[in-house]
């Protein structure tokens, strides 16, 4: 009856239960984080299609005429990003761990930082870390989006708050996190500082990956322009066919 009643007063269902799925794997949420949605699925799916990408590394034997690619074998193509072994990715506003968790278990030899403003997030993303096994590859870090970040990363993934909250449905807007859905009068204040700050954290041909509300796909694309004139800048669409993801991809270091 307490749990009819709760949900006649509009809580979300994963709240009620204390779990979700999200990406075949099963995560414990409560009110201290967001609960997953199916879309941002999308955003793992090209996390991992960037992540996977076959880079060829940069080597120190001399091309000739007659030998023009002698310098390309396959010890010397990697599946990581700029040539390296490993990829490193971060995940901005991790909330309850999903992307980051998702990632690691599909990305063995990945090291991810997991960053979010709220104590309280983040020991949901660590219970289910180690719940998942993931808990090595994920350094999970307390601060304002990009501030605790000491390294370069080759993907930079985020599902940032992109909300007006005037215009949330009643029960998301009474039960989840306001910080992790408000993104200000347009929307678009997380992005304007994720995007101003990602040229200084990313490695040459590295990745920006940004979820976004279904109208703010141009408005988000430019945004990115300015900060990444020469990178390639593509929207792309969920299984419902509305915007979902802006990609921007740098140019790679040349060989």
């Amino acid at each position: 009856a307490a749990l009819v009643g709760r949900r006649a007063a509009l809580e979300p269902v994963a709240y009620l239960v204390g779990h979700r799925e999200f990406y075949g794997l099963d995560f414990l949420v409560d009110t201290r984080v967001l609960v997953p949605r199916p879309e941002t699925e999308l955003l793992v799916d090209l996390a991992l299609r960037f992540a996977r990408r076959p880079i060829l590394r940069q080597t120190q034997s001399r091309q000739t005429d007659d030998r023009p690619h002698s310098g390309v074998t396959p010890e010397n193509i990697s599946s990581a990003v700029g040539g390296r072994s490993s990829v490193t990715i971060a995940d901005i506003g991790t909330g309850s761990g999903c992307i980051a968790i998702a990632l690691a278990a599909n990305l063995p030899g990945a090291q991810i930082v997991a960053v979010d403003r709220s104590p309280g997030a983040l020991e949901v993303a660590r219970t289910n870390a180690e719940r998942h096994g993931v808990a090595g590859q994920i350094a999970l870090r307390e601060g304002d989006l990009l501030a605790p970040l000491v390294e370069r990363v080759d993907i930079l993934v985020s599902n940032p708050p992109y909300t007006i909250l005037s215009e949330i449905d009643e029960g998301v807007r009474r039960y989840e996190p306001h910080a992790a859905l408000d993104g200000g009068a347009d929307g678009l204040n997380l992005y304007r500082r994720l995007l101003a700050g990602a040229p200084d954290v990313l490695r040459p041909g590295g990745a920006v990956l940004l979820e976004i509300g279904a109208t703010q796909g141009p408005a988000v694309a430019g945004l990115a322009r300015q900060h990444f004139p020469q990178a390639q800048i593509s929207v792309h669409k969920d299984l419902a066919g509305l915007d979902r993801v802006v990609a921007v991809e740098t140019q790679p270091p040349t060989l």
